[in-house]
């Protein structure tokens, strides 16, 4: 973990092998999560624990001190050499840019899950592991899950419509997600109707908003063309009309 400053209102906190940036608010749940090891192995004994799916296991938790909902993840590769470098990183990780991005999206009115806190953990000399840790969407589901045969057709639509209204923000805010899909944009109950989330942004950068908008657009349609494709997803191309009208597609 680098020795930088931190962002307003996270303090470090330190255990052993493991260094957590997290919410003041919340250093007293990092010190009772850390007294169990690494974050992501204390949320992992936990007894109170539901397992979320994700690229491996994926805990939601009551945070030991305040109660808070919380997600805790690993951070782990993707991509063909996954299998090989699995949950090891060089140092910083990833951890403390996804902590960046997450406020930047936020600042800039676009929906993310807050980064209560992320944790580094030194293994085998130089790599390490980094967990992270935010803040519960409650009754959240994936777009995919809005997509499967049988799903109510209203609420598919509304669905849409949330995520047509989040690209619509990343791209206003020039942020470009380079892995959106259908799997990590999150609806949720919102005062009228369903609001989306978006995930995994430690895969966003910043540039030109028109640029921007239109990469955001095909690799979202990208995903939901292969949803539909490989898993019989039902999806009307129509959905994507005020995407596509905008990006010029």
């Amino acid at each position: 973990m680098t020795a930088g400053a931190l962002p307003a209102g996270y303090v470090r906190v330190t255990a052993g092998r493991c260094a957590v940036v997290v919410l003041e608010a919340l250093a007293d749940d990092a010190r009772a999560l850390l007294d169990e090891g690494s974050l992501y192995e204390a949320a992992a004994r936990d007894l109170g624990a539901h397992p979320l799916q994700g690229r491996g296991a994926v805990y939601s938790i009551a945070l030991p001190r305040s109660g808070r909902r919380a997600v805790v993840r690993r951070n782990r590769h993707g991509g063909v050499f996954g299998a090989l470098t699995r949950d090891l990183f060089l140092p910083p990780t990833r951890a403390p840019y996804e902590l960046a991005m997450s406020l930047r999206l936020r600042a800039a009115h676009v929906r993310t899950p807050a980064v209560l806190m992320y944790g580094v953990e030194r293994m085998h000399g130089v790599l390490r592991h980094a967990d992270v840790v935010t803040a519960e969407v409650s009754d959240g589901r994936d777009l995919a899950t809005y997509m499967q045969p049988g799903e109510d057709a209203v609420q598919r639509a509304d669905a849409w419509r949330a995520t047509v209204a989040l690209v619509q923000a990343l791209g206003a805010a020039g942020a470009r997600h380079h892995d959106l899909n259908v799997k990590n944009i999150l609806l949720a109950p919102a005062v009228q109707g369903l609001a989306a989330w978006v995930l995994d942004v430690d895969r966003v950068t910043f540039g030109d908003p028109a640029s921007v908008h239109r990469a955001n657009v095909a690799r979202l349609l990208r995903s939901a063309r292969k949803w539909r494709g490989e898993r019989g997803a039902e999806l009307e191309e129509g959905v994507f009309g005020p995407l596509a009208q905008k990006s010029g597609d």
